[in-house]
C-alpha cells in the first residue's frame, strides 16, 4: 500500500477478498485500476484470527440467531489496515447506515480513499464500530448476504468520479442527481424505431430549446418519481 499521497487508494477488509476486485476489474473502473488512476488492496480479516479455524465470528450475547464478527478480529485487521493505508475514513456497508448519495460519494472521491469494512453474519460487534468511529452506510433499504456486493457499488460510483476514469469528464455534469434532479430521457438512431418517434425538438438543431426541453423532462420525472428530490429542489412540501 504505497503511494497513498499521490493515488485514489480503496482498501478493503472481508474474509473473502477473491471477490475483489470483481466488476470493477473491467470496464471504465478497471481501465483506470490498470492506469494508475487508483489503487484497490484488500485485507483477509480471517488473517487476524487467533485459532487454528481462522475463526471470525462468535454466537451473540443475549442469544439469538446467525453470529457476529468478533471485534478483536475486525480491531486487529483495521489497525493493519490504518498502519499501511494511514488518513483514510473507515466505512462499514450497513443496512442501518446512513443511505449513500452521490454528494457522499463525491466526497469520498475527492478524499485520499477510503477504507471499506464488509460484514457478514449478523454483522460487527458494536464495540468495534464504536472505538474506531467507523461510518456505517447503506445502499439501500434492502438486505444483502455481506457487505461485499455494496462495497463494491459504492466504489463504482466514487471511482467513476475521479480524474482520468471516465473518458469524457463533462458527462458527469447531466447525470442524475447533479443539480438536485434525475436526469432526462435519451434518444439515438434510429430516429423512427418500430414507429416510436423521437422528440422533434431533439431534432430542431435548436440548442436552447433542447436545453429547456431537456431542464423540463429532469423536473417531471423527478416531481413524478422522486417527490423527496423534487421538494429538496423546488422547495415544495412532499
Amino acid at each position: 500500500m504505497a503511494e497513498q499521497d499521490t493515488i485514489w487508494r480503496a482498501v478493503v477488509l472481508t474474509i473473502f477478498p477473491e471477490m475483489f476486485p470483481g466488476p470493477l476489474g473491467v470496464s471504465l473502473a478497471g481501465q483506470g485500476l490498470r492506469d494508475g488512476a487508483w489503487a484497490l488492496d484488500t485485507v483477509d480479516i480471517r488473517d487476524f484470527a487467533t485459532d487454528k479455524h481462522r475463526s471470525v465470528d462468535d454466537a451473540p450475547f443475549g442469544g439469538g440467531p446467525g453470529m457476529v464478527m468478533r471485534p478483536d478480529v475486525v480491531d486487529a485487521a483495521i489497525q493493519n489496515a490504518k498502519s499501511k493505508a494511514p488518513g483514510l475514513p473507515l466505512v462499514y456497508m450497513s443496512p442501518r447506515g446512513k443511505r449513500l448519495d452521490q454528494n457522499r460519494a463525491r466526497e469520498l472521491a475527492d478524499g485520499l480513499g477510503v477504507c471499506v469494512i464488509c460484514g457478514r453474519f449478523e454483522g460487527l460487534d458494536q464495540r468495534v464500530i464504536d472505538a474506531n468511529e467507523i461510518e456505517e452506510i447503506s445502499i439501500g433499504d434492502f438486505v444483502l448476504s455481506g457487505g461485499e456486493p455494496a462495497a463494491i457499488t459504492m466504489l463504482d460510483a466514487c471511482v467513476r468520479l475521479l480524474d482520468g476514469v471516465i473518458g469524457k469528464p463533462e458527462s458527469l455534469a447531466e447525470e442524475s442527481f447533479e443539480g438536485g434532479l434525475l436526469e432526462y430521457p435519451h434518444y439515438t438512431r434510429p430516429q423512427d424505431w418500430q414507429g416510436r418517434g423521437v422528440p422533434e425538438v431533439l431534432t430542431s438543431g435548436h440548442h436552447e430549446k433542447i436545453r429547456a426541453w431537456r431542464v423540463a423532462q429532469a423536473e417531471a420525472i423527478t416531481k413524478e418519481r422522486r417527490r423527496d428530490l423534487w421538494s429538496a429542489y423546488s422547495g415544495e412540501r412532499v
